[in-house]
């Protein structure tokens, strides 16, 4: 890990919308990444010029303002679905790579318009379930050969699907389909792969499951499950011979013992090349990761976007195909009612 402070050709950023969220998360992962922050920009004069205070940078009301006055190359945005492509869209005109935070937007053909805007820059978004480093390692065991043969994907999420899917389309209100759902749909894409059809079947009050049917002939299950709060998620991913759980920041990998069913009588039979695998963060330091910026994996989208803009490349994840193709499957998830649709 390269630190904020240790880089020698940073990349100056600017970050518009520095609400809650921004303040807890994104403003503090910038001190893992290769940037210089050169202003902020909100709405909210008084929260923005006490913040750019903070960060030793400017204030702007405007993303205009912003562009007119700093040499920045590249923006962060953290701001709602309803304003993400409009900012979006500014951003790249003005020749600027963007990073934005999740829900892209409130429909699939935004991110289209999206697209015809994008030129070379680079554009990612902040899907920190496909960055995380416990979907990582399931994406490494997925596609490795010693194990592979991905069979099914399972994620539990306390999660709602709303009725009147067809309203919820037209409404200018952003649902917890839209904001969170994307969480775990983000996981089973990354996982999956390319998504074929979405059958949704619900309860009265829109709990049940959303199947994905994967182009590589897998399955995928997200069961939209009630629960407490704050919200607990769990995720399995199935092979042929071994199966994958993701229990929040435990990693476990279970690859079986040799076993006859008559005859096995050690679970733990000698040597390490069978039973179960286990990685998790520990709370004995204070070291990066443990910290939720990394559990999490909203560090390692940051810093996606920040890597791809020095190399000079486009990026492999939170692409806006990922985006265009994450936005269809929620809009297939409310269109659905029991009935499956195909998205090819």
């Amino acid at each position: 890990m390269t630190y904020q402070r240790e880089f020698a050709e940073p990349i100056n950023v600017g970050v518009i919308g520095i609400g809650s969220h921004c303040y807890r998360n994104i403003l503090p992962a910038l001190n893992y990444l290769p940037v210089r922050l050169k202003a902020v920009c909100n709405r909210d004069a008084a929260v923005g010029g006490v913040t750019a205070a903070q960060y030793g940078c400017r204030h702007y009301r405007t993303p205009a303002e912003m562009y007119d006055a700093e040499a920045i190359d590249a923006v962060f945005i953290c701001v709602s679905p309803q304003l993400h492509p409009r900012l979006m869209i500014e951003a790249l005109d003005a020749g600027k790579h963007v990073w934005v935070e999740k829900p892209i937007g409130m429909r699939a053909d935004e991110v289209r318009e999206i697209m015809a805007h994008r030129g070379d820059r680079v554009v990612v978004t902040g899907y920190k379930k496909a960055f995380a480093p416990a979907t990582r390692k399931a994406v490494e065991i997925v596609n490795s050969p010693k194990y592979g043969e991905l069979q099914s994907v399972l994620a539990v999420y306390p999660m709602t699907i709303p009725a009147d899917g067809a309203a919820v389309l037209d409404s200018p209100q952003v649902s917890n389909w839209l904001n969170n759902g994307v969480h775990p749909l983000s996981f089973l894409q990354a996982v999956g792969g390319r998504v074929a059809s979405v059958t949704a079947l619900c309860n009265a009050s829109g709990h049940g499951v959303l199947m994905l049917q994967f182009a590589n002939g897998a399955v995928g299950n997200l069961h939209l499950a009630s629960g407490p709060s704050p919200r607990f998620e769990r995720y399995g991913v199935y092979g042929k011979h071994w199966q994958l759980e993701i229990d929040n920041a435990r990693v476990t990998l279970q690859r079986g013992i040799p076993f006859v069913y008559k005859e096995t009588t050690n679970y733990a039979p000698e040597g390490d090349d069978s039973g179960a695998v286990v990685w998790e963060p520990s709370n004995c330091l204070a070291t990066l990761e443990n910290k939720a910026l990394f559990t999490q994996g909203m560090v390692f989208a940051m810093m996606h976007y920040c890597d791809c803009i020095r190399a000079r490349r486009q990026p492999e994840l939170g692409t806006l195909e990922d985006s265009l193709e994450l936005m269809r499957i929620y809009e297939a998830g409310l269109l659905s009612a029991g009935k499956t649709l195909y998205l090819d």
